[in-house]
């Protein structure tokens, strides 16, 4: 939604080009990091343990991707014609900058046990009863 809005601005401020590289930015940043956060979901799932340690293993596979598919379209020569390098790097400043806001909002107003008292019985501390 945010995104349609930028390239509108984009698009009244410096044309076409400028709006396509906005949607590109944000498409760009949306599917790399919803893949990541879908992949960490996953294993998280499956395996806790090593949800913190895939977690920050995509994070920087994730930068890589950007990065690589940023000089992917820098080679490809469609930027500066068909979409504008500064509104592009907007888009993926924003885009990117928007999703951690809302994933530090959802992640600390989620309620999660953090750990799980069932197995204790009441007035019992430890195995000798102390």
């Amino acid at each position: 939604m945010l995104g349609l809005l930028g390239a509108a601005v984009a698009a009244l401020v410096d044309g076409g080009a400028a709006a396509s590289g906005v949607l590109v930015g944000v498409g760009l940043v949306l599917v790399v990091l919803v893949g990541g956060s879908l992949m960490v979901d996953a294993v998280a799932g499956v395996l806790p343990v090593a949800s913190l340690m895939v977690a920050l293993l995509t994070f920087t596979l994730q930068v890589v991707l950007v990065l690589l598919l940023l000089a992917a379209l820098d080679g490809s020569g469609l930027l500066g014609d068909v979409l504008d390098r500064g509104w592009l790097g907007g888009g993926v400043i924003g885009a990117t900058m928007l999703w951690l806001a809302v994933q530090v909002r959802l992640h600390t107003t989620t309620r999660l046990p953090v750990y799980d008292l069932a197995d204790a019985g009441p007035g019992r501390l430890d195995e000798g009863g102390h």
